[in-house]
């Protein structure tokens, strides 16, 4: 008959300890989070705001379903899993607690469409750590609160796309002269890549990135399905098209 084996005392008591602090922490973390919602607004008028911002640029928000070419570049480049989270991404939080604990800037590249468009809409733009918290649980209560396709729409209202191109109207108009409805593939993967860096990616003062950038776009849509990568290769080797 085998013996059984005893589990050291030590390695129990660290056990039962990590069990502790893992529940408190646990505890903890729903205790400030449900205080994070009550504390922050309410999203109910994130419609309104986007139609005051338009207003206040001058433009007219877009009013027609998001492209189907722009919404798959956009969302395979900036939040993959947009269509399945619950307005933040797990991975991406975690990436973020680890910026912030190693005293780094930035928020570590895991900020989803929703914290994105709640940066825009609520907290002025803010980077601090307390806004990118704020965000957190805006874009939590947007997620709840919205479809994805109106996350979407009201994303691609506000969005900055450099050169005083508000929103995908103005911008498609003003890149290409051209409505959303009608960009091609290229066209939407140099639009979805500026947002991240509208003055690094900027294709009227620095093609050369652009181009590099509208290649990762199109290499992101190859990697979650959305373009064959023949097809990608060769919108990648096609001039810019923007107008002078």
């Amino acid at each position: 008959m085998a013996s059984r084996r005893v589990v050291p005392g030590w390695l129990r008591r660290c056990l039962r300890a990590g069990l502790v602090l893992t529940l408190a922490s646990a505890v903890l973390c729903a205790l400030c989070g449900g205080a994070l919602l009550a504390l922050t607004p309410k999203v109910s008028d994130a419609e309104q705001r986007v139609r005051a911002l338009d207003a206040e640029r001058g433009i007219s928000a877009l009013a027609v379903p998001t492209p189907p070419k722009v919404a798959e570049a956009l969302v395979a480049t900036e939040d993959s899993r947009f269509w399945h989270n619950p307005g933040i991404d797990p991975l991406g939080v975690a990436r973020a607690v680890v910026v912030w604990l190693e005293g780094r800037g930035g928020d570590g590249g895991g900020a989803t469409l929703e914290q994105q468009l709640a940066k825009m809409l609520y907290t002025n733009g803010g980077r601090t750590r307390t806004d990118q918290v704020e965000q957190v649980a805006l874009s939590l209560k947007l997620a709840h609160d919205y479809p994805k396709s109106e996350i979407l729409q009201m994303y691609l209202s506000v969005a900055y796309f450099g050169h005083g191109f508000y929103g995908l109207d103005a911008a498609a108009r003003g890149y290409f002269g051209t409505t959303p409805n009608r960009l091609t593939w290229p066209q939407a993967a140099l639009l979805a890549g500026l947002v991240q860096a509208p003055s690094l990616y900027d294709p009227l003062h620095d093609p050369h990135l652009a181009r590099e950038r509208r290649a990762e776009v199109l290499g992101r849509l190859v990697a979650v399905g959305d373009l064959p990568s023949a097809q990608a290769r060769a919108y990648a080797a096609g001039p810019l098209g923007v107008a002078p």
